[in-house]
């Protein structure tokens, strides 16, 4: 019965010992789980802080991205209307400037032209 008690006791000791080596490789596959994790939070980390200082730098880049252009909130339609109005009045200036030319050239009395008379001998 010793001899039993101790396979049994040697038998639970070798049952403790496999289980503690059970044990062992669970707590490997967990520390190397554990490694993998804090790699990936480093990652994480490390890219956050890169692109807090990329953002830092370059501030404006980013809000351009997120303002609209003044451009946009008004419609094309003014604009359009704008240039013709513009067109126009040039239109109207330039036959406003023909027509006082012309008037000036009435108004002048008529250039007299000189005349070359030939005698024939």
């Amino acid at each position: 019965m010793a001899a039993a008690a101790a396979a049994g006791a040697g038998g639970a000791g070798g049952g403790a010992s496999a289980a503690l080596g059970d044990g062992g490789a669970i707590d490997y596959s967990v520390h190397e789980a554990w490694n993998e994790a804090t790699n990936v939070y480093l990652l994480v980390v490390l890219a956050s802080l890169a692109l807090l200082v990329y953002a830092r730098r370059n501030k404006r880049r980013i809000m351009r991205i997120f303002t609209l252009p003044p451009a946009a909130e008004t419609p094309p339609e003014p604009n359009f209307y704008d240039s013709m109005k513009k067109i126009r009045l040039r239109q109207q200036l330039e036959m406003y400037s023909i027509a006082r030319k012309y008037e000036q050239q009435q108004q002048q009395p008529p250039k007299q032209t000189e005349s070359v008379q030939l005698s024939v001998e």
